[in-house]
């Protein structure tokens, strides 16, 4: 096995020969960061800068991470007519009851230095006329702090300045498994592409795993999402004993480019073009969301999604549009927004922009503290496959780079304190696991559990998955489709038991929020290994 980009560098010890029964080879680090990400690059940047021996590996390529799609900016306070207190206000709000506030002030206050740290990488931020940062306003901001760069290519510009920093990663490595004893952590098992026949067993020997694998957007036919985005992280995460929380609250952008009989990845419309003054027009012109939050069409993602799908539901239509045509210099500010529009006939400047709900973000994920430690021994996430309390129950929108940059920074810090741990993984053997067919999964998560959700439609949902055959992955797409059927279960485990509607879970046969509700719903594999929510002591699921 020849690894591709410098994965030697980063272990001093990858070989074709190897101890391990069922291995094709081996390596050894201090860490192994799953995700070529903005959280994945920063741990792994912060790690190495503190002497470990890192080594990062990603299914994909260079730029196949959500990062590189993400449009709007980044959330950090601003100098002037700003505060910590002010974002941290916002960020509780739009998390409907759930954000723990002491994380989320902790990672806010983290903002300035990390972006400060990624500048200094060499990332550029656009400029205003005053030769200050540009910032701008998203829904559920009260005020201008989102730092943005290229118009609406920030992500695209975080990626780049983190690729240029030369981390060494090894591409078209699948994470398998994370291999534990009663010490904690003790490898990594991987599919990896050999070049010649196609996959290969590897094995990691590592006291310290991270993952940051990006979100779970392929759960659904249609999302913002890379290909890559099956909630990896979350199924390896639960295999090895970690707990996850929050799995019900699916972000969904409500402004993503429609096109009839539009799947998989789907452009999105930039929440930065309403902060712009863009309005959301049903087909006779009437606002979307006049009358449903003083905010209107910036309102918090999960409001703004909910009324753009009870106009749908109530014309009968499958869109509705966003009316750019007054804004000047459109084109310039919104490039990726204009060139996305213009591939499918659409002239921003001349034309309402057709707009639908889509899936978008994981709210939820493997339950850390904010430096990205799991309840197990050298396990730790980062970014979208985390849940560190940030987002409770809906993210405010451009609050996801940030995290991934602070708390990134900060896992790859708290990973040295498993430096000294002497490990070795001593079988690289698979197991079995269910694993749906694709096609059905995501019909079934868009049909029943998407942005409103009943009991009816999601006890379909979950007879479903559990049709779901057993299977020894032997391929990526094999571990994909095995994980995305894991996460999917643990989704409509809790939509069924959580029987209100607060942040971006809808339940329209319980359409009010209850304060008995206002937690977070864990769920864990059981001593069986199925599925449970141990702490869940509410019942009546429907």
């Amino acid at each position: 096995m020849t690894p591709r980009r410098g994965a030697s560098e980063a272990t001093g010890d990858v070989r074709g020969a190897t101890a391990v029964p069922g291995a094709s080879w081996e390596a050894h680090a201090d860490l192994v960061v799953v995700g070529g990400g903005v959280a994945g690059l920063t741990a792994a940047r912060t790690a190495s800068l503190r002497g470990l021996r890192v080594l990062t590996v990603s299914k994909g390529g260079p730029t196949d991470t959500a990062t590189q799609y993400a449009q709007g900016g980044i959330a950090v306070v601003a100098p002037e007519n700003d505060s910590v207190a002010g974002h941290v206000a916002d960020t509780v709000e739009a998390g409907a009851g759930l954000c723990d506030e002491a994380a989320v002030r902790s990672i806010v206050e983290g903002g300035p230095a990390a972006v400060a740290a990624l500048t200094d990488l060499g990332a550029v931020f656009d400029l205003g006329r005053d030769g200050a940062v540009s910032r701008t306003r998203e829904g559920g901001h009260s005020v201008r702090r989102i730092i943005h760069a290229g118009g609406d290519a920030t992500g695209a510009e975080v990626q780049r300045a983190l690729n240029a920093a030369g981390l060494p990663v090894l591409f078209g490595a699948a994470a398998a498994r994370v291999v534990t004893d009663e010490r904690g952590v003790t490898g990594l098992i991987v599919l990896s592409d050999n070049g010649v026949d196609g996959t290969a067993v590897g094995v990691v020997h590592a006291p310290a795993v991270l993952l940051a694998t990006g979100g779970l957007g392929q759960l659904y036919s249609c999302s913002t999402n890379p290909p890559g985005a099956t909630a990896d992280g979350v199924a390896l995460a639960l295999a090895a004993g970690a707990a996850v929380a929050d799995l019900e609250f699916v972000q969904f952008h409500p402004t993503v480019l429609f096109t009839p009989g539009g799947v998989g990845r789907r452009p999105l419309v930039s929440e930065a073009v309403r902060g712009e003054g863009a309005r959301l027009v049903d087909a006779e012109g009437n606002s979307v969301t006049a009358g449903v939050h003083p905010l209107g069409d910036l309102a918090p993602r999960d409001v703004v999604s909910r009324a753009v799908a009870d106009r749908m539901r109530g014309l009968g239509t499958d869109h509705v549009y966003l009316d750019a045509r007054h804004l000047r210099g459109f084109a310039e500010r919104f490039p990726t927004v204009t060139a996305s529009c213009l591939a499918v006939g659409i002239d921003p400047a001349h034309q309402l922009i057709p707009v639908a709900p889509a899936a978008h973000y994981s709210c939820g994920g493997v339950v850390t503290d904010v430096h990205g430690r799991t309840a197990v021994p050298g396990l730790y996430a980062a970014g979208e496959a985390a849940r560190t309390g940030l987002h409770g129950a809906n993210r405010l929108a451009s609050n996801s780079l940030l995290e991934g940059l602070v708390v990134g920074e900060r896992a790859g810090a708290a990973a040295t304190e498993r430096a000294g741990v002497r490990v070795e993984v001593t079988d690289a053997a698979l197991p079995r696991e269910a694993a749906a067919d694709r096609s059905a999964l995501q019909s079934a998560m868009t049909t029943h559990a998407s942005v409103v959700r009943d009991g009816d439609g999601l006890a379909i949902a979950a007879a479903t998955l559990a049709e779901a055959p057993d299977r020894v992955p032997a391929t990526t797409a094999d571990l994909e489709d095995a994980a995305l059927t894991e996460t999917a279960s643990a989704l409509v485990l809790a939509a069924r038991a959580r029987t209100e509607t607060r942040g971006a879970h809808t339940r329209r046969d319980h359409p009010e929020p209850a304060e008995s509700w206002r937690r977070s719903i864990e769920v864990r594999r059981g001593a069986s290994g199925a599925l449970e929510t141990p702490d869940l002591t509410l019942t009546g699921a429907r």
